[in-house]
């Protein structure tokens, strides 16, 4: 039987022990509906507060600038539908982001041009990254908010959003940040990088699907996004979903505290696989800049592979990753981000994203270097392009 290896921590986590041990009272004994006022309800508003703290402690926010959603992409949503909306009475109908974001901010700004809308698209460099002075250059008296990603998804690239804060803190333009892939890698302070929005999902740090939350900096006006009930300040109506909002609390609470040693285990064995495939891989390159990056990211090309097959050839020798080509789309197109990037159409086929996290460990890295090559050769030798 072939080791199991779980490399796709990008798209999702594991639940944590301590989460899941966590939550569980909340599904079987203390049910009460938060809205209550008998004592399994009070209890279950007392445990959701508890929880916003924790949230609110991780950001250095305070509890009433967190608001729970359903995940990321409705925090990316209602950010930026939120103040666009409020600020276009007031004349600021455009919007700037770049043009490797999550498809959760794309696709919202595409809905929002079709409503009039100006968006500005930054490009990237071929290492993934945008400056500040990019923004800065972008921003008009008709700039009502700044939405750039602190860190892709794709290809790890961590975007210089202190100084970003900074520019649209003195231009004052409301500035959000997608920090989905950020949280837990890296040590987020909203008041210091003069962040006014920013966007967390659960799933990614070890808490369930289905949970995520938004930051608001107090004095931002955030429009409501569910109408129909008193819930989350009056903002999202509808029952709160109890135990994974107790459940982001801890996963939270775990995500931000010891990073740097978390940092340092997993950038290791990043590196050691980045090393060891490139060196052993002829026409295989990285993706993306090195530094700074995700410290479990890691993006590689390798020339006439198809990136499908490369990771159901992975999938059958126990490996879980996933590829630049959107296979689970039903789409034949390479990735927006690798394309953003400079690759030409038929490379960015054939990437595969490896992410790891603090369960991973040397035998894990280990397997992935024995089976990869192998994969490969196999891939390359029933390809019609490929000449090695």
């Amino acid at each position: 039987m072939n080791k199991f290896v779980y490399a796709d921590n990008a798209a999702t986590t594991n639940v944590g022990d301590s989460v899941y041990y966590a939550m569980l009272p909340y599904l079987k004994d203390f049910y009460g509906n938060p809205s209550s006022i008998y004592s399994i309800g009070r209890e279950a508003r007392k445990s959701i507060e508890l929880a916003r703290q924790k949230v609110a402690t991780g950001l250095n926010a305070e509890p009433a600038e967190i608001y729970f959603t359903g995940c990321g992409t409705e925090s990316d949503n209602w950010a930026l539908k939120s103040v666009a909306h409020d600020l276009k009475a007031k004349g600021k109908n455009h919007i700037i982001t770049t043009n490797f974001e999550h498809h959760a901010i794309l696709h919202t700004c595409e809905k929002l041009a079709k409503e009039g809308f100006e968006v500005t698209y930054l490009p990237v460099d071929n290492d993934g990254y945008i400056t500040s002075e990019q923004v800065l250059n972008a921003i008009t008296d008709k700039t009502a908010i700044v939405s750039i990603m602190y860190a892709n998804n794709e290809i790890g690239t961590i975007q210089p959003i202190s100084e970003i804060g900074a520019i649209c803190k003195d231009k004052k333009v409301i500035f959000h940040t997608d920090a989905v892939q950020a949280i837990g890698s890296v040590a987020i302070d909203v008041k210091a990088q003069n962040i006014d929005m920013l966007s967390i999902s659960g799933h990614k740090i070890h808490a369930p699907k289905g949970i995520g939350a938004l930051y608001v900096r107090k004095g931002v006006r955030l429009t409501n996004f569910i109408d129909g009930g008193a819930q989350e300040r009056n903002k999202r109506g509808g029952t709160e979903n109890l135990a994974s909002i107790v459940a982001l609390g801890v996963a939270m609470e775990e995500a931000t505290n010891g990073i740097e040693e978390r940092v340092q285990k997993v950038a290791k064995m990043r590196d050691r696989l980045i090393d060891s495939i490139l060196k052993t891989i002829p026409k295989s390159r990285l993706n993306g800049g090195i530094s700074p990056r995700l410290a479990g990211n890691l993006n590689i090309s390798f020339e006439a592979v198809e990136g499908e097959a490369l990771l159901l050839r992975l999938d059958m020798m126990g490996v879980c990753a996933s590829s630049g080509s959107a296979c689970t789309s039903g789409a034949l197109d390479p990735s927006h981000v690798l394309m953003a990037i400079g690759l030409p159409h038929e490379i960015a086929h054939g990437s595969l994203r490896l992410s790891l996290n603090e369960y991973n460990t040397d035998e894990d890295v280990d397997y992935i270097l024995e089976v990869l090559p192998g994969v490969i050769d196999i891939l390359r030798a029933m390809s019609p392009i490929w000449e090695g």
